[in-house]
Formats: C-alpha cells, sequence, structure tokens
C-alpha cells in the first residue's frame, strides 16, 4: 500500500495558516505519485490497458491541465461551484490551493488529506482532474474575464439547475468509485467557500470494451468525435502559448422517443453520415472527409446543407474544436419516458472565434435539432497547468 504524505492541518489550510508551506507538501507529493509532463508533451500513462486498469495514472503536473488531450476515460463527473459572497481573491488563492493538492494526490493513487476512507483512493484508475474558472470567479478577484457566458440560441431551453458557475472541477476515471470518492473530496475542500451549483455525471464505454482510440457512440447510436483535431492540429486549435484552453459545457436532451421513430435513413440523414459505419455520404469509412460539393444524379448535394455533419464542418483546421462528450442516462418519468442525452463539453483555445460560428450554423439549420435539446449551458476559462510545488490558478490569482 502506498505511504500516506505526514498530516497536514486542513484547519491550518483553510484559514490561510499553512498557506506559504503548502507548496513542498504538494511538491513531495507530485515526486512520489506522478512524473511530471514535459514542456507541451502529453501527460504520461502508466500501467497497462487490460490488466492494469485500476492503476493506471495520468500525471497531474504539467504546463497544460490534464483530462483534455488524453482518451476520455469511460466516466466523468462535471461539478459547478457558486462562491460565496465574501470568497475574495485571497480567499479564492487558499481555495486553489486546497484543490490543488488533494487533487494531485488522488490522481496519483493517494488519499486526499483527511480522507475517513483512504482505502477508496488508492485505484485511481486514471483518474484526472482539470479546474475551470467562470466569470464569477475572474470577478471576485477583480480581474477581467477572459470568458463569458454564450448568447441564447432559438433551440436553447436552458434550466438554471444546468446552467453558468464559477468554477468547473471536470472529474474523470475509468472507475465509478474512483469519480464518486473524488467528488466527495474536493467538494469537501470547496465547502467553506463555495456552493455546489450543479452535477453531471456521464459515461462513455468501458476500458476494453472496443479499441483504444476508436470513436465512441453517443446516447443515439451515432459515432461521436470523428471530426476531432489531432497531434499538432489539436494543439494549434486547443491550446494557447501559456498552456490554457477554454471549454463551454453544454448539457444536450436527446428526444429518444421521437429518435426512435425514425428508419436507419432518416436518421443518416439528419446527420450526413452512415449509423454503421460512421462513414460520410460521400466517403466509404468513418475518417473519410466529406465532398461537399459532389452531386447526386438528380444534381442535389450528396451531403445535404441541413445535415449535421455539414453545418458543423471546419475548413481552417485552427478553427477546429475538440468534442470530448459523454452520455447521461437520468431517471425515467413515471411514464417510462427517458431521461437522457450528452453532457457536450468542448475545449478551444478561442471560444468567440472557434465555438460560436459553429454554434450559430447549427443552431440556424441543422435537421439534428429536431430531436435534440440543449437544456444547459456553461462556459469557462481552463487555466495553465502548473508544477510540482505549484496550484492551478497561480498564474491568474498569484
Amino acid at each position: 500500500m502506498t505511504a500516506r504524505p505526514g498530516p497536514v492541518s486542513r484547519r491550518r489550510l483553510l484559514t490561510g495558516g499553512a498557506v506559504a508551506g503548502l507548496g513542498a507538501v504538494t511538491g513531495a507529493v507530485a515526486t512520489g505519485v506522478a512524473a511530471s509532463r514535459r514542456d507541451g508533451a502529453s501527460p504520461v500513462v502508466a500501467g497497462d490497458a487490460a490488466a492494469g486498469v485500476g492503476t493506471g495514472t495520468v500525471a497531474f503536473h504539467g504546463p497544460r491541465q490534464a483530462g483534455i488531450a488524453e482518451d476520455p476515460p469511460a466516466h466523468a463527473a462535471f461539478v459547478a461551484f457558486t462562491l460565496a459572497r465574501d470568497t475574495d481573491r485571497r480567499a479564492l488563492a487558499r481555495m486553489l490551493r486546497l484543490l490543488t493538492d488533494d487533487a494531485a494526490r488522488l490522481t496519483g493513487g493517494v488519499p486526499a488529506l483527511g480522507d475517513t476512507d483512504a482505502a477508496l483512493a488508492l485505484l485511481p484508475a486514471r483518474l484526472t482532474v482539470t479546474f475551470g474558472f467562470g466569470p464569477g470567479l475572474y470577478r471576485a478577484a477583480g480581474l477581467a474575464a477572459p470568458v463569458a457566458d454564450l448568447p441564447r440560441f432559438g433551440i436553447d431551453r436552458l434550466q438554471p439547475r444546468w446552467s453558468g458557475g464559477d468554477l468547473l472541477l471536470q472529474i474523470c476515471a475509468d472507475d465509478p468509485l474512483t469519480v464518486a470518492h473524488t467528488q466527495r473530496m474536493l467538494i469537501k475542500d470547496a465547502r467553506p467557500f463555495a456552493t455546489v451549483r450543479w452535477v453531471q455525471q456521464g459515461f462513455r464505454r468501458a476500458p476494453g470494451v472496443q479499441a483504444a482510440g476508436h470513436s465512441q457512440r453517443n446516447i443515439l447510436g451515432q459515432l461521436d468525435g470523428t471530426a476531432n483535431p489531432r497531434g499538432a492540429v489539436l494543439d494549434a486549435a486547443v491550446w494557447r502559448p501559456d498552456g490554457s484552453s477554454t471549454v463551454v459545457v453544454r448539457r444536450i436532451r436527446a428526444e429518444i422517443e421521437t429518435w426512435d421513430l425514425l428508419s436507419v435513413a432518416d436518421k443518416e440523414n439528419s446527420v450526413g453520415r452512415r449509423m454503421d459505419t460512421g462513414a460520410p455520404f460521400t466517403g466509404r469509412a468513418e475518417h473519410d472527409e466529406p465532398d461537399f460539393a459532389a452531386l447526386d444524379a438528380s444534381g442535389l448535394p450528396v451531403m445535404p446543407d441541413f445535415a449535421h455533419v455539414t453545418r458543423a464542418h471546419v475548413t481552417d483546421p485552427a478553427l477546429k474544436i475538440l468534442r470530448r462528450p459523454y452520455n447521461y442516462d437520468g431517471v425515467p418519468d413515471p411514464r417510462g419516458r427517458p431521461d437522457t442525452g450528452l453532457i457536450f463539453a468542448a475545449f478551444q483555445r478561442d471560444i468567440v472565434q472557434q465555438f460560436l460560428p459553429i454554434q450559430r450554423r447549427l443552431a440556424d439549420k441543422d435537421l439534428l435539432n429536431e430531436w435534440i435539446t440543449p437544456i444547459g449551458s456553461a462556459v469557462f476559462a481552463v487555466p495553465p497547468g502548473c508544477a510540482a510545488g505549484g496550484w492551478i490558478g497561480e498564474q491568474v490569482l498569484g
């Protein structure tokens, strides 16, 4: 069993008494539990995919935050907080130091400070914790916010219980118990400074169900994320030079009962891809580039203008977005009608330049809108990562 770090009083952390020395504590933890990442490199993943799912780790420290560029783990919890009115810049720094310290421990398979269920922390299962700062956090710190709430689109039916937020913690792992335990520990950390605004829990295929890197299917049966940027294109589209990024979180309800009434051909026409292979109408394989100039025998575009793929298409690689979605499936209503859909997380360098033009085109004329409804929306700046001994947000608040 991994040895626990020496005791540090949580009360001292919360009141600021141990802030000066917390960097050394975090550094010691990081040295023991996770290898630091090289500048610009992807986080180091340890553990055999088949035999060591539970012990796999993703390094917490590095110039960029983890939980973005890696293959998404099977389970996620998106936790948004509303800051207390008296949470000022100094209090924010104390909260973020504490959250950073526990996140660094937990992602390395080490119990959080004061963890009363330490055994639950020993199997991290590729756990990542990614921090996002909403506009309200910057206001509380007396700073100009680099992000703003999205404009309301005609297709939106947004509900306050799924929208907004001053702080986001995206918690992902291949094991739902790991996610649940991490969520509980980090909410405890934030409790003196903020209240929980919403929690959205999602899932993808379990490890080993299909080959790594294979596009996952969403709750509508479609392959999701086919057009995601990769390699150098991903770097240019997602990351700013300082290692920061942005994320949009949209909760999209699937009108699954009416979707189920469609034929396969009708489903394919709404998307512009084959349901079985994910290939565009003008190709044979999932990753074939769609030919939007191709015409059928009657002179009409093979790729319909109203199809989701057509509306979402981006020509300039630097303007692509990284889709990192999770399915959700809630409790059916008394009549058995499902509560199901997508937690759509999109990462990009700049929301205004990249996300908004795509979303406007989709809202304007995407046939898929007949069977999906956005019911939640939130935006967050993603600060750079931190080195061992540092903390998330120090470049913003330090």
